[in-house]
């Protein structure tokens, strides 16, 4: 079946262009490079994964509960809307909710890989281009993992969000090459991991816990890639060139918030706009979703030397000004050694039945009587 078949509301077109701009840039120097990025480019090629074999997909996903949510987690839950709403009802809201969610993280990690292939056009540096070349390669797994758990699993989605479609393409038109690292790297992919490991950590449900268990491994050394690279960048560049960074920054993180209400969802239950946006506004879960998706975007921005009065003040708006000192580089280890222990003990699990369906045959042979 085609996708356009199962969305929800039809998207604006079937294809999206984004005029390109900026330089192409061939670098004639093959010397080593950086070895930091030469080492986590080495690491970009040893954890490469196939996601039809990593992933159990034989796993049965309940189609009205994906994700397993709590019900206190839905805008809806505690409205008179919900207390009008069959089991049924509720069923469907939970589908259209992990639809929404799971739909945003696919439009994304579109995105991310057009953003790779743009840096590995656009950056001076070649350690940078190798890196980013492994970088492409993970994103496209990721957009068709996402892609198959909504078709074969959920079976429907929803268009991409305005204000990840309108961030996606301030990223990509603009000239300067940094632009796509920031844009991505910084904002939508640390965005992304936040939102990934709220539903990781939260989920009993074993397949949406393994796609984002792996697909977050991929993506610390992603932002990794982007803190060195602008780190290094962004230590040489003018106080006005600095200030046009954080100003974007500043617009993005007030587009990603507003990214998460979840609003088109609503309207598809016959609640109109203004009333969607007030019932996001209220929700208490969802305002602590919000301030935590920025616990992995705030503390990079600060660590790559994006930290002007302007943007603090910013933070201090959105209330997540503290989140400068949350330690990332402890966040991003956790990511990788959740997806090991998650392999261990699948493998192990897997290893056990079959040795157990092994000593059950040879039980059977040895218990049976000749010519049985």
């Amino acid at each position: 079946m085609s996708t356009l078949d199962l969305y929800t509301t039809a998207p604006d077109a079937p294809l999206w262009q984004v005029p390109a701009t900026g330089a192409a840039r061939f670098s004639w120097d093959y010397d080593d490079g950086r070895e930091r990025l030469l080492a986590l480019y080495q690491k970009g090629k040893d954890k490469q994964w196939d996601g039809n074999k990593r992933i159990d997909w034989s796993l049965e996903v309940d189609p009205l509960d994906p994700l397993g949510a709590p019900d206190d987690a839905l805008t809806l839950y505690g409205t008179p809307h919900w207390a009008k709403m069959t089991d049924k009802d509720r069923g469907e809201l939970r589908k259209h909710y992990a639809s929404w969610q799971f739909s945003q993280f696919l439009h994304g990690e579109q995105g991310a890989m057009v953003c790779a292939a743009r840096i590995v056009e656009s950056v001076p540096d070649l350690d940078a281009k190798f890196y980013s070349a492994t970088q492409a390669m993970d994103e496209a797994r990721h957009a068709e993992i996402y892609g198959r758990f909504l078709h074969e699993k959920i079976g429907m989605l929803y268009p991409v969000n305005d204000s990840l479609q309108a961030l996606l393409g301030d990223t990509l038109r603009d000239s300067r090459w940094d632009m796509p690292y920031l844009g991505m790297q910084v904002l939508i992919e640390g965005l992304a991991l936040a939102a990934f490991g709220m539903i990781r950590d939260t989920t009993d449900k074993p397949l949406p816990k393994q796609i984002l268990a792996y697909v977050m491994q991929d993506e610390a050394r992603h932002v990794a890639f982007g803190r060195m690279a602008l780190r290094d960048y962004y230590g040489q560049l003018s106080d006005a060139e600095r200030r046009e960074r954080e100003e974007f920054v500043i617009e993005g993180c007030y587009l990603m918030r507003d990214r998460l209400r979840g609003v088109e969802v609503l309207e598809n239950f016959g609640i109109g706009k203004e009333e969607a946006h007030a019932l996001s506004e209220r929700s208490p879960f969802l305002q602590l979703f919000r301030r935590l998706l920025f616990s992995r975007i705030v503390p990079c921005v600060k660590d790559i030397g994006l930290w002007g009065e302007r943007l603090q003040q910013a933070y201090v708006d959105m209330g997540v000004l503290e989140l400068g000192d949350t330690n990332l580089d402890l966040l991003m280890t956790q990511d990788e050694e959740l997806a090991e222990r998650l392999d261990r003990e699948r493998f192990a699990a897997e290893e056990s039945a079959r040795v157990a369906e092994v000593e059950e045959a040879v039980a059977h042979g040895a218990s049976s009587t000749p010519g049985e």
